[in-house]
């Protein structure tokens, strides 16, 4: 497994985003919100701020994705997941949360709320063509194989 070294800037007093276990690939990360809490109200959505700014290597991304835990046990997930933070952002990373449950969620300074994943991409160099090639699926798309 490849390590790399990421610059970050936390404004916050909390500690920065950590990976829970050895085997995980998500780190978590917490809500900074000096000013108090912020209640999400049903099917509401809020920006949370998090006091990081990072500078990752060209070629790398990061990626902010919703904790398992909200979703299941408070109906908590993010508006645009995964998000993308792109190398060349250098402005404070902010989590898009939605609460889709029946119930007001409050959001609390410290609070874990997201998993960050760093991970390399590939861009695109497109080839324009008339035809690609043929496969066994062609052109099915959803439920194309069926229920069971």
């Amino acid at each position: 497994m490849e390590t790399i070294k990421v610059k970050i800037i936390n404004r916050s007093h909390h500690p920065l985003p950590s990976y829970a276990t050895p085997g995980s690939a998500g780190m978590d990360v917490r809500a900074y919100l000096p000013d108090g809490p912020i209640t999400l109200k049903p099917l509401g959505r809020a920006l949370i701020p998090t006091g990081l700014y990072m500078q990752l290597p060209h070629g790398y991304e990061c990626q902010i994705r919703p904790r398992s835990g909200l979703a299941i046990k408070h109906g908590i997930s993010l508006v645009n997941t995964p998000g993308t933070v792109d190398s060349d952002y250098r402005g404070e990373i902010g989590v898009i949360m939605i609460n889709l449950s029946n119930e007001e969620f409050v959001v609390n300074d410290g609070e874990r709320i997201c998993q960050m994943v760093i991970k390399e991409y590939t861009r695109v160099d497109w080839e324009p063509v008339d035809r690609i090639d043929a496969t066994e699926r062609g052109d099915g798309a959803f439920g194309h194989s069926g229920i069971n």
